[in-house]
C-alpha cells in the first residue's frame, strides 16, 4: 500500500512538473511569437538608399500615426505597378535589389518595409494591425495608379498578406512566391503544442484565394524546406482556371526572384 501511495505521489509530482514546463513554453511562445515570425531590423532615419536606377522614397502615415517607409522604383514608359510585400527578414537596403527585374519589364515596383523594418516606425503586434498598415499604403498607391494596372505580389510571409489584400480589393492580378496554404497550419507544424486560439497570425490563404477573381500566379521551389512545395500544390487544387502554378525545379526558399525560370515566366506574364 505504501508503495502505491509513493508511486501516486511521484506521478502527481511529475505531472505538475511537466505542466509547469508546458505553461512556461507556451508563455514564452505567446509573448515572443511576433519575434519568432518576423526577424526585423532597423535602418537609421538618415539612411540614404543607393540604387543605380530611378526611385522615390515614400513615407506614409498609418491609422495610428506610425510612419511607414517604402521605395517606388520607376520604369521607362511604365505599364503599371507591382505592389510588393517582402518576406519576414531583410529591409529595403537589400530588397530593393529585386526592383530591376520588374522595371526592366516595364512595371514600376513599390516595396514596403513593414513597421519595425528599415526606416518604418513602430512595432508589429498582430495580423489585424499589419493588415491595416498594408491596406492604407495600398490605397495611397491607388491614388497614383489605376487599380486595374496594379499587380499585388507577396513573397513567403508576405504572400498571405498579399492574398488578403487582393481579396479585399480589385487588382489586375495576384502573384505569389513561396506561399503557405494556411499560416495557422504551418505554424502548428513548427510549434505543435501551441494552441491556435493564442496565435496572433492566421493568414488563411486557402480561404482568400478561391474568392479572388483576378488572375493568380503561383511560384514555388520544389526544394523549399521552409515552406514546403506541397503548400502551393494544395492551393492550386482549390483554384479554377484563373490560377496558374509554376513549379521551380530545385529552387529553395530564398532566391525565387533571381531564378531564371521565374524571370522567363514573369516576362510572359507582364508583357
Amino acid at each position: 500500500m505504501e508503495i502505491l501511495k509513493t508511486l501516486k505521489f511521484l506521478s502527481i509530482v511529475l505531472l505538475c512538473f511537466f505542466l509547469i514546463i508546458y505553461v512556461l513554453i507556451i508563455s514564452y511562445v505567446y509573448f515572443n511569437q511576433v519575434e519568432l515570425v518576423f526577424h526585423s531590423s532597423r535602418l537609421p532615419k538618415d539612411y540614404k538608399f543607393d540604387y543605380q536606377q530611378k526611385f522615390e522614397e515614400i513615407n506614409i502615415k498609418s491609422f495610428d500615426g506610425t510612419i511607414l517607409n517604402g521605395l517606388l522604383f520607376k520604369a521607362e514608359n511604365s505599364k503599371g505597378l507591382i505592389f510588393y510585400l517582402h518576406g519576414n527578414a531583410g529591409t529595403l537596403e537589400t530588397w530593393g535589389k529585386i526592383a530591376k527585374i520588374y522595371t526592366s519589364l516595364g512595371y514600376d515596383i513599390f516595396i514596403l518595409d513593414y513597421r519595425s523594418f528599415g526606416k518604418s516606425e513602430g512595432e508589429i503586434e498582430n495580423e489585424e494591425q499589419l493588415s491595416k498598415d498594408i491596406s492604407i499604403v495600398y490605397q495611397s498607391m491607388t491614388k497614383r495608379y489605376s487599380e486595374d494596372k496594379i499587380i499585388i505580389a507577396g513573397y513567403s510571409i508576405g504572400s498571405g498578406f498579399a492574398a488578403k489584400l487582393a481579396f479585399e480589393n480589385k487588382p489586375k492580378a495576384l502573384l505569389l512566391q513561396a506561399p503557405y496554404y494556411n499560416f495557422l497550419e504551418l505554424s502548428s507544424k513548427r510549434v505543435p503544442m501551441f494552441p491556435d486560439f493564442m496565435k496572433k497570425f492566421s493568414l488563411e490563404t486557402n480561404v482568400y484565394l478561391p474568392q479572388i477573381k483576378a488572375p493568380i500566379y503561383i511560384f514555388h521551389g520544389t526544394a523549399d524546406q521552409l515552406i514546403p512545395f506541397e503548400n502551393s500544390v494544395r492551393l492550386k487544387q482549390l483554384l479554377k482556371s484563373n490560377a496558374v502554378f509554376y513549379p521551380l525545379k530545385n529552387q529553395e526558399h530564398i532566391g525565387v526572384n533571381e531564378n531564371e525560370d521565374f524571370q522567363n515566366q514573369l516576362k510572359t506574364i507582364l508583357e
